[in-house]
């Protein structure tokens, strides 16, 4: 399996948590950051620890996501015709002590596991959410890693 990062499009941002005496400030997205596509929506998902969510794959909205709290392991799957890396698998946990931004771009299969107790997982979307613009498998549909 392939460093997450290591999948076509697929980037890893490295980002800042700047400690304040009164509660600290996590970077999470500049409009001058690699990755930023535009923005239409923010919102933050629950994970519920052992539970895995996925598989999804959007077909035009670009994800930006963020762990703000816990532990979330993070597998994308390219099947992408004529990409560099169809049929590779990548992989990653993220939390405060691995602090990075997520970007997946359309057409990636993504799924992901809540690893500690309370995981909040914020994504930046380029687009606002419809719910004919993703699709959706079964987590078994898509064989070697869960």
């Amino acid at each position: 399996m392939k460093k997450i990062d290591e999948i076509d499009g697929v980037l890893l941002t490295p980002l800042k948590i700047i400690p304040v005496n009164k509660g600290n400030v996590f970077h999470a997205m500049k409009n001058s950051d690699p990755g930023f596509s535009g923005f239409a929506e923010a919102y933050f998902s629950l994970v519920n620890q052992g539970v895995i969510k996925g598989w999804k794959k959007h077909l035009e909205m670009t994800m930006n996501l963020v762990v703000i709290k816990g532990e979330i392991k993070f597998v994308a799957y390219d099947d992408r015709e004529g990409s560099i890396t169809i049929n590779s698998f990548g992989a990653i946990s993220l939390s405060r002590n691995n602090y990075f931004r997520l970007t997946i771009p359309p057409k990636l299969w993504v799924s992901f596991q809540g690893l500690a107790e309370e995981n909040v997982l914020l994504n930046l979307a380029n687009l606002t959410h419809e719910p004919d613009e993703s699709v959706n498998l079964d987590l078994n549909a898509i064989e070697g890693i869960w």
